[in-house]
């Protein structure tokens, strides 16, 4: 099928490439630096910090396509073969139809996968019940009201945020990445305090909570 991509950036994880490849994290990411010290770029620029299965910061590094493309030029031709297929993967979830059978298709598969969905929501009973809270909220809400909310552990919605690249840690505080602030999923609150020091603390939107939720529920359906 021909589609259109959208304007969703196609990235991979030095992660993503470690798991496809086989290949230990720490030399994708030592390849990784390599790569950009050639190429006169900041590896600053494409580092992000997550938290490990022990709870203990760690970093990676996030390519774009292009980039992905160069590291992997060095790599032998099986594992580029790896990635190549696993960046295909992740395209066809980017693509949009193009024609009115494609429209079609994918109305049908919506159609299939919101079906799913229902029926598993219904078979939750009553922690189903976030539903219509989290569509009903009118006010910006904190983290822990999120987790309440949404009926999850704060530390499995601490690692998703991070892992799924909407927050990071900036000062010990979850930080949502601008492009979840413009698309109006946070707002950031910003003042002084008492002793003086500026302070900003991020806040979720109904919106923010509602689309959260959205995610949260297409994860159950894959982990199922």
């Amino acid at each position: 099928m021909n589609y259109p991509v959208n304007d969703q950036t196609l990235t991979m994880t030095s992660r993503e490439i470690a798991e496809v490849t086989g290949k230990e994290h720490k030399n994708v990411k030592r390849d990784i630096e390599n790569m950009l010290k050639e190429l006169y770029e900041d590896a600053l620029t494409f580092e992000r910090i997550y938290i490990d299965s022990m709870n203990r910061k760690q970093t990676e590094y996030v390519l774009d396509k292009e980039h992905t493309e160069c590291l992997v030029t060095g790599y032998s031709a099986m594992l580029r073969m790896k990635v190549i297929k696993r960046m295909h993967e992740l395209e066809e979830k980017t693509r949009v139809p193009q024609t009115l059978p494609e429209a079609l298709r994918l109305a049908a598969d919506l159609a299939e996968q919101k079906a799913e969905l229902e029926n598993k929501l219904a078979i939750a009973g009553p922690k189903a019940d976030f539903v219509d809270q989290y569509v009903n909220a009118t006010g910006l809400m904190g983290f822990r009201e999120v987790t309440k909310i949404l009926k999850v552990k704060e530390n499995y919605l601490r690692l998703f945020l991070i892992d799924h690249g909407i927050v990071y840690r900036l000062a010990g505080k979850m930080t949502p990445y601008s492009q979840h602030i413009d698309a109006g999923r946070f707002e950031v609150k910003t003042g002084e305090a008492g002793n003086g020091h500026a302070f900003a603390q991020a806040k979720f939107t109904p919106k923010g909570v509602e689309w959260l939720a959205g995610l949260l529920a297409r994860e159950n359906i894959k982990a199922a």
